[in-house]
């Protein structure tokens, strides 16, 4: 496990999902990646019942990277907590569906998974209800495990597939340069564009 970071991709108007994902894979190929079967990452929200104040949303993550966990994360005011846990946890959550109803379709991205040396990449379509919504690139740097020793690195290797719209590296990772990267950060920047995702499907946070 080392340090990821997601950059989003913008769809032109002239392309649909499936055309930008093919876009995006004959770039990394053509830098000598080879793919390395599917992936998914998927999110689902529950929101407890206004009987029980004050209310929270608990967001429920699965990454096929970490096929034995189940991520969640807790909303609590402007905090968050997480939580990592086995998979008895979605039985946890069907327990207690009278408490914390799911609020929200679930939403996703998934696509194909390519290795290129230390490098591991994902291209993911965004859905919400098989409804498209977005392009999700998510590069992880194995051989370190703190941001701010391969910054420089991870935002050149961006740079030469995805182009200008890759800035630098995200806000959630600039606050974060000196930690150890963990699995549960990846998770959290899924959450943070998830949330950008749904906005204009008109489903709120």
């Amino acid at each position: 496990m080392g340090v990821t970071v997601l950059q989003p991709f913008p769809v032109l108007d002239n392309r649909t999902g499936p055309q930008t994902i093919d876009f995006l894979t004959k770039r990394v190929m053509a830098l000598g990646a080879v793919q390395s079967g599917q992936f998914l990452v998927d999110c689902d929200t529950y929101v407890s019942t206004p009987s029980l104040p004050p209310q929270r949303t608990v967001h429920v993550v699965h990454n096929s990277e970490h096929p034995a966990s189940v991520f969640a994360v807790l909303e609590n005011g402007p905090k968050t907590v997480p939580l990592v846990a086995d998979g008895l946890f979605d039985l946890l959550m069907l327990k207690i569906k009278n408490i914390y109803p799911k609020k929200q379709p679930k939403i996703e991205s998934k696509g194909p998974r390519f290795e290129l040396a230390d490098f591991c990449i994902k291209l993911g379509s965004v859905t919400i209800s098989q409804n498209f919504k977005g392009v999700l690139v998510e590069v992880e740097y194995r051989p370190c495990v703190v941001a701010g020793y391969c910054s420089g690195l991870m935002r050149e290797f961006l740079q030469g597939f995805l182009g200008s719209c890759v800035q630098g590296l995200p806000p959630y990772l600039q606050n974060r340069m000196e930690e150890i990267y963990q699995p549960i950060n990846t998770v959290e920047q899924y959450l943070e564009h998830f949330a950008i995702y749904r906005k204009p499907a008109g489903f709120a946070m």
